[in-house]
């Protein structure tokens, strides 16, 4: 039986993957963000779902332009070798100002294949 409960680790342990799309998304970098994902990748955010590259690209796009913030790491973990989780410390424009973001990886080899992103 496996356990599904999150080990805790630090966030320089996360996947290269995992770490370089959260580099590129802090940068803006869209291209590079979806350089890390899978063709057929899926990201949900607000309630949101964005299927494949071209989706994906809109989203990264759009969220780039919508609001200024600072992203900070607050935590990471992981669930077993294919999911981990990333916590960042989000300040900004943004209504209420402040949150903490869990982002969800699941990755499918050495690339992201879902990306779920929640309070």
């Amino acid at each position: 039986m496996n356990d599904m409960t999150p080990t805790s680790v630090d966030p320089a342990e996360l996947p290269t993957t995992v770490r370089a799309y959260l580099a590129a998304h802090d940068s803006r970098d869209v291209d590079a963000a979806l350089a890390c994902c899978t063709d057929d990748a899926v990201v949900v955010d607000e309630g949101r779902t964005y299927r494949g590259q071209l989706e994906i690209a809109g989203w990264l796009r759009r969220s780039a332009s919508e609001y200024t913030y600072t992203s900070t790491p607050a935590g990471a973990a992981r669930i077993d070798e294919q999911r981990w989780i990333a916590t960042n410390h989000l300040e900004g424009d943004f209504p209420g100002g402040v949150v903490d973001l869990d982002f969800r990886f699941t990755l499918r080899g050495d690339r992201i294949a879902e990306l779920v992103i929640a309070a």
